[in-house]
C-alpha cells in the first residue's frame, strides 16, 4: 500500500512539471530541468505561478537549472521537490509531502544518484522512503556513442530490464523500447518539408501493451522546434491499423508564444486563443496568460538574478 501512495506522489509531481512518463514507469533517461522547460527566458531566479488549483513555485540557480519546485494546493497542503546538483549533474532529488501543515514521512521519498565510468557510463538511482525503506533501484547504462542502452529496475518484486534499440533507415531514426524483451514503445523521427518550404521534424510515437499496439501520437515541429500539430490515434484490431481520433493545430505569435490551439475531435472543432501580458524585463517573459473563450487565466511573478551577480558567477 505504501508503494501505491509513493507512486501517486511521483505521478503528481510529474504532472506538475509536465513530465511524460513512458508505459514502463520511470523507464526513461534522467532529466535535469531548466528555465526553458517552464516557458521562461533569461536569468530567472524565482517564478511563482498562480492557477485555479493552487500555486506553483520554481527556483533556479545562476545556470538556469531547477533546484526547487513547490506545489501549494492550500496554505497547509503542499509538495516540495528539491534538486541537488553538482554543475549539470544531478546528485539527489527529494520529494517531501505536507498535509495540514504536517510533514508526511510515509509518502516522502529521496532519490540518490551515483555515476560510474569505470566500464562505460552507468548511473545508479536509489529510491528510499523517509522511513528509510528501500523502494527501487534503477541502473542506467550508456553505450560508447553516449546513448542510453538499458535501464535495469531492481526491487523486492525482482528485476526488470528495459532495452533500447536504435535504427537509422533512409534518414529516419527509430528508438524502440523493450521491457523484458517485449516491445512497449517506439519513437520514429523523420524530416519533412513544410508548407513554407522549411524543414520540419515529424515524431511518431507508438505505445504497446504486452507487445500489442494500443495508441499512437504524431507530432510535427517547425524549423524553430515549435510544436505545430499533433494527431492522436488508437489501434483498431478489426482493421489492423491505427485510426485517428483527435488532432490539434498550434500557432504562435512573434515572440514564439502559443497564440491559438485548434482541436478537432469527430465532428467537433474548438478553438482556444491565448492573450499575454509581459513584464518590463529585457527577457520579455509573460506575467499573465488569458485563455478565451473560457476566460480562464494564469499569472506569474518572476524574480531575476542581477546582471552583476550573473557576470560574477560566469567569470
Amino acid at each position: 500500500m505504501m508503494k501505491n501512495h509513493l507512486l501517486h506522489s511521483v505521478l503528481c509531481i510529474s504532472f506538475i512539471l509536465g513530465i511524460s512518463f513512458p508505459i514502463a514507469m520511470l523507464a526513461q533517461e534522467i532529466k535535469i530541468f531548466s528555465v526553458k522547460d517552464f516557458d521562461l527566458n533569461g536569468p530567472v531566479k524565482f517564478c511563482l505561478v498562480s492557477t485555479d488549483y493552487g500555486k506553483e513555485e520554481y527556483t533556479f540557480n545562476e545556470d538556469g537549472l531547477l533546484t526547487k519546485a513547490v506545489t501549494r494546493y492550500s496554505d497547509t497542503d503542499y509538495d516540495i521537490t528539491i534538486y541537488k546538483l553538482e554543475g549539470s549533474v544531478l546528485l539527489e532529488k527529494r520529494l517531501e509531502n505536507y498535509r495540514d501543515g504536517v510533514f508526511v514521512k510515509n509518502t516522502s521519498i529521496a532519490n540518490f544518484y551515483e555515476l560510474d565510468t569505470i566500464e562505460g557510463k552507468r548511473i545508479t538511482e536509489k529510491i528510499i522512503s523517509y522511513n528509510k525503506e528501500f523502494l527501487d533501484q534503477y541502473e542506467y547504462n550508456y553505450g560508447e556513442d553516449g546513448k542510453l542502452s538499458t535501464i535495469k529496475r531492481i526491487n523486492d518484486s525482482g528485476i526488470d530490464e528495459t532495452a533500447l534499440k536504435y535504427e537509422v533507415y533512409k534518414g529516419e531514426v527509430t528508438e524502440t523500447y523493450y521491457l523484458n524483451d517485449i516491445i512497449f514503445k517506439s519513437i520514429r523521427t523523420s524530416k519533412i518539408k513544410g508548407k513554407d518550404n522549411t524543414v520540419h521534424k515529424l515524431i511518431l510515437t507508438k505505445e504497446f501493451l504486452e507487445g500489442l499496439p494500443q495508441k499512437a501520437l504524431e507530432q510535427t515541429y517547425d524549423s524553430n522546434n515549435k510544436l505545430v500539430s499533433e494527431k492522436k490515434f488508437v489501434y483498431n484490431d478489426g482493421k489492423k491499423t491505427f485510426i485517428p481520433t483527435e488532432s490539434m493545430t498550434y500557432t504562435y505569435n512573434d515572440k514564439g508564444m502559443l497564440m491559438s490551439l485548434k482541436t478537432a475531435k469527430g465532428n467537433t472543432v474548438s478553438v482556444q486563443e491565448f492573450i499575454y501580458q509581459y513584464d518590463s524585463h529585457e527577457s520579455g517573459n509573460w506575467i499573465k496568460q488569458i485563455i478565451t473563450p473560457d476566460n480562464t487565466y494564469k499569472t506569474r511573478k518572476i524574480k531575476y538574478y542581477e546582471k552583476e551577480a550573473v557576470q560574477e558567477v560566469k567569470s
